[in-house]
């Protein structure tokens, strides 16, 4: 589903339920991701962009390999580093093994992926790696004539990125009222089906008129196994139980559903399975992974657009002043829209994401002023 049809979508619902599954496929502990493939996507997408670049400015085009190689190494460390610092330094003295490896071995073993990474650690890697890789070639390449090529392309990455936060139901939003609010019921589905009864959940939305209330009713279609293993009145016992406690008490459902009062459902037999109508509210929420990822596409197309016109007039530092001032100018604004990502900036006045994005945009202010102060391009 592209972000265009999501806010197509949108204009015309009071607000979309998002059920999709984070996986786009599972072979025993291995799953494979769509957060991972769009990652993945954005480097190899880069890779080709920046072969047009250095095609179109006569630059060797062999090292577009080692670059994207110090931009991977750069990306993935520089986050993963950064969401540790940042976010769960107790990870250092807990758990250290879980800040390199992408698996666990508690209670089995899984395929887990990097749980965790953090835009301004990424950006911090970036920053250092292109440091080393202008020092490394001889003669020594113009830092900022570099970061202004690259800077285009972790845009476009930037925007897949939180697209694939999108799918995996993550970063959310605080509660709105507006016709972009996001029903995130993933977690729903996920407890449901882990328990064994239950084969499928949907949802559909419920139109009411004049609701000023911040949570929205939902209608939750259940199917469950088909196996003749379950009797009517255990399946009764389980929704008016089970369902009723996790939707009412389940912290892991709390930021998404507000139930109150007896569980309303209606259980019938659907031919050799039996199927729940549940009726409760849910929350939508600002989907600000979707505004960061719009616009990091729009700043992919202003930077693509000012290289690809006025490449040979603008000052070395250019495009890096302005992507970030722009991008973590808006990080800044859309964390007023975000929930906060642990506990402790709760009782901060700024949340880490902007306390970490106003140096970066101090830094562009400063670079965009000087290169603009200079006028004319270095050449490399």
């Amino acid at each position: 589903m592209s972000i265009v049809f999501i806010f197509a979508v949108m204009t015309y619902l009071s607000y979309i339920i998002w059920n999709g599954s984070p996986e786009i496929l599972s072979l025993g502990s291995f799953s494979l991701r769509w957060y991972g493939l769009l990652f993945a996507l954005g480097f190899l997408i880069s890779q080709q962009i920046l072969y047009y670049i250095f095609k179109k400015e006569g630059k060797p085009e062999k090292d577009v390999d080692t670059l994207t190689i110090y931009m991977i190494v750069a990306t993935i460390l520089g986050a993963r580093l950064g969401h540790v610092i940042f976010y769960q330094p107790e990870l250092f003295l807990e758990n250290p093994l879980s800040i390199i490896l992408p698996f666990e071995f508690s209670p089995s073993f899984r395929f887990t992926g990097l749980q965790g990474l953090a835009s301004h650690g990424a950006a911090i890697g970036i920053l250092t790696a292109l440091w080393l890789y202008g020092r490394k070639k001889k003669p020594g390449q113009n830092y900022f004539q570099i970061l202004d090529r690259i800077v285009i392309l972790v845009a476009l990455t930037g925007a897949l990125i939180r697209l694939g936060n999108y799918f995996n139901s993550e970063i959310i939003g605080k509660p709105t009222e507006s016709n972009y609010g996001v029903v995130f019921a993933s977690n729903v589905t996920d407890l449901l089906t882990y328990d064994g009864y239950v084969e499928s959940v949907d949802y559909v939305s419920i139109d009411t008129v004049a609701n000023n209330k911040p949570y929205k009713p939902v209608k939750m279609l259940i199917t469950f196994k088909g196996d003749n293993s379950y009797t009517e009145e255990q399946l009764n016992n389980y929704l008016s139980g089970r369902v009723q406690s996790m939707l009412s008490f389940n912290t892991g459902v709390a930021e998404h559903v507000y139930q109150e009062g007896p569980l309303r459902y209606r259980l019938g037999k659907e031919g050799d399975h039996f199927e729940a109508v549940v009726y409760t509210n849910f929350i939508p929420r600002h989907p600000s992974q979707l505004y960061e990822s719009i616009s990091c596409v729009i700043l992919f197309a202003l930077l693509f657009w000012l290289w690809s016109r006025k490449k040979e007039k603008l000052a070395d530092g250019t495009l890096f002043g302005i992507f970030l001032i722009v991008c973590f100018g808006l990080r800044f604004v859309y964390e007023f829209l975000k929930e906060n990502q642990v506990a402790f900036e709760d009782e901060l006045p700024l949340n880490m994401g902007q306390i970490l994005s106003i140096p970066l945009v101090i830094a562009g202010i400063i670079i965009l002023v000087r290169a603009l102060k200079k006028g004319t391009t270095t050449n490399a």
